[in-house]
């Protein structure tokens, strides 16, 4: 991860700063007639997403996916099955430019339903197979990390290379 204050160029050559960012999320899911679902989110927004947010301090990256799953679904019987890649992505908040990582964890739930927390800003929670969720998932980083997860459970093939 590069270090707080990261360059990027921009269209003219130029580079500006951006601010980091860190957060950690989950891949959640739970095994249904043998079958893995995929537990999306839908924000304010309604865009579908996997739960995330930002790392508190003194948390490493797996507590706070675990956190943020708990906080955003209800979630709490979960268990931890590998890290997943870290994404990353650019954008503006209030005129800074922020570099955001994510890191993502595959979380297997092995009880109870998950339950939009309205505080948190989630408006749905809906569990989906592996072909529904690349679907419907709003974002094309999302979709690559469920894909990891895919292939994790053996619902995708393997990447040639």
């Amino acid at each position: 991860m590069p270090e707080r204050g990261a360059r990027r160029g921009g269209r003219s050559g130029s580079t500006r700063t951006a601010r980091i960012e860190t957060s950690s999320g989950g891949v959640v899911y739970r095994w249904f007639n043998g079958e893995p679902r995929f537990l999306l989110i839908r924000d304010p927004y309604r865009n579908w997403g996997l739960p995330k947010g930002h790392i508190e301090g003194g948390e490493s990256p797996e507590e706070a996916a675990l956190r943020e799953v708990a906080e955003e679904t209800g979630l709490v019987e979960l268990e931890v099955v590998t890290q997943l890649p870290t994404i990353d992505w650019y954008f503006r908040d209030r005129g800074t430019l922020i570099h955001k990582f994510c890191h993502f964890f595959l979380l297997e739930s092995t009880a109870g339903e998950p339950v939009p927390q309205h505080d948190e800003g989630i408006t749905a929670c809906t569990w989906r197979s592996i072909d529904d969720a690349l679907r419907i998932v709003s974002y094309a980083n999302a979709r690559e990390v469920l894909r990891t997860a895919g292939r994790h459970l053996g619902e995708l093939p393997q990447q040639a290379g």
